[in-house]
């Protein structure tokens, strides 16, 4: 019974990651090349998604926890985004597009909480298996870049949207295969502050977790420099099939996944978590100097995408771990909530914005009507700005007392 349910939520957890790796990654390109939108648009339509963030706490606690089972509601979900994602082609002015997306958005996004949230709760060990489930999330998210890029060569095409819809019905058709999982919370009145997660904020009387929440806030802003710009930047560096390529990302993602418990066991949360912000820095020098040396360009943004698992690993799943260590039981649960809405939500609005209009005030004019970056400037503020959050973090953060747990659950945090 096990085994065929860790078949079915790892098919799940594909076509989940599979949906997002379709457009992600591509769109800016999209918007940019063939729709000519300006850069602070750009940045406006990757902030639909912190938009998504922001919505989906009241989504699932008001309405998916107290009234529709879960495998249902990822149903609904999934076959109303897919076909909103197939009315995004049609819409070529910002004006349209953008409300557009947001709505897309607020469908996708409740996603990711209510399958985790199933898939925990339905696996007889959660923390052997959940972590071999999400690995399948990686794996869907290579394969929609894949098959955007190579199969349909489509990175500057519409087809990224009707690509994520296929997979979005098919969701949302293969969710009622799920084993049912009734609404949690029944007749149960739920607090505002239950919702986003304010009942955690009693652990920022620790100067060390204060301090942990402003560096990750803050890293979230060159963060997302990164997302809204690097398809277009290897783009106009003249690559082909980039979309396939910038997946690399995602086998990092999983080498250095496994990696995450040899890191906590042998150097605690504040050396591990230091490392995951100094791959940040890494990584945006390293494209800052790509735009500097064209001749060797190439390869060093291929370094900077595979640093993505550092990137990410060692600073989000083992922040998240932080999270769950520092908190007990009664405000566990909160305080996930309190770290996802900072990142996800909060954070990744103010990046997205910014990163936006940093292409926009970096957008050169060419002859005969050709647009190009000075993408040397683009770089340069987000490593700036994360070595300033390094050194921020390494003076005030302190290691906790306790012993780091093990991370063979690190997804399930997530």
């Amino acid at each position: 019974m096990q085994t065929a349910l860790i078949v079915r939520l790892s098919t799940f957890m594909f076509l989940q990651y599979f949906i997002w790796g379709s457009w992600y990654v591509s769109m800016a390109t999209y918007l940019g090349k063939t729709l000519g939108f300006e850069g602070g648009q750009i940045g406006l339509a990757y902030g639909a998604f912190a938009i998504g963030a922001m919505i989906s706490p009241f989504f699932v606690g008001l309405i998916a926890d107290r009234y529709f089972a879960s495998e249902k509601l990822l149903a609904v979900l999934g076959i109303l985004g897919g076909a909103i994602l197939c009315l995004l082609p049609k819409l070529t002015a910002f004006g349209a597009f953008y409300p557009v997306l947001i709505l897309y958005c607020a469908t996708y996004v409740p996603t990711l909480a209510l399958g985790n949230s199933l898939s925990l709760h339905h696996l007889a060990d959660a923390k052997r298996h959940f972590p071999l489930v999400k690995t399948l999330s990686a794996v869907g998210w290579i394969a929609g870049g894949v098959t955007l890029s190579v199969v349909l060569k489509g990175e500057q095409s519409p087809v990224q949207f009707y690509l994520a819809g296929a997979a979005s019905v098919a969701l949302g058709l293969f969710s009622l295969t799920l084993p049912h999982t009734p609404p949690r919370k029944t007749g149960k009145d739920v607090r505002l502050s239950e919702i986003l997660g304010l009942d955690a904020l009693a652990l920022l009387r620790k100067p060390s977790f204060a301090i942990f929440i402003a560096c990750m806030f803050l890293v979230c802003i060159p963060l997302y420099f990164y997302f809204v710009n690097m398809n277009l930047y290897v783009t106009e560096l003249g690559w082909t099939y980039s979309a396939a390529k910038m997946s690399l990302a995602q086998v990092s993602d999983v080498v250095f996944l496994l990696l995450l418990p040899l890191m906590l066991r042998t150097l605690g949360y504040k050396k591990t978590l230091f490392v995951g912000i100094l791959a940040w820095v890494a990584r945006y020098f390293l494209l800052a100097t790509s735009a500097s040396h064209p001749d060797s360009a190439t390869s060093l943004v291929f370094v900077a995408i595979l640093l993505h698992g550092v990137c990410y690993d060692f600073l989000f799943i083992a922040g998240q771990l932080y999270v769950d260590g520092e908190s007990n039981e009664r405000i566990r649960g909160a305080a996930q909530g309190f770290i996802a809405f900072i990142l996800w939500g909060v954070g990744n609005f103010v990046g997205s914005t910014l990163a936006g209009k940093s292409q926009a005030l970096h957008t050169l004019a060419k002859p005969a009507g050709a647009v190009a970056h000075d993408w040397h400037g683009i770089w340069i503020y987000p490593a700036w700005g994360a070595a300033a959050v390094l050194v921020l973090f390494l003076l005030f953060f302190r290691d906790p007392k306790a012993k780091a747990p093990d991370a063979a659950g690190a997804k399930g945090s997530a």
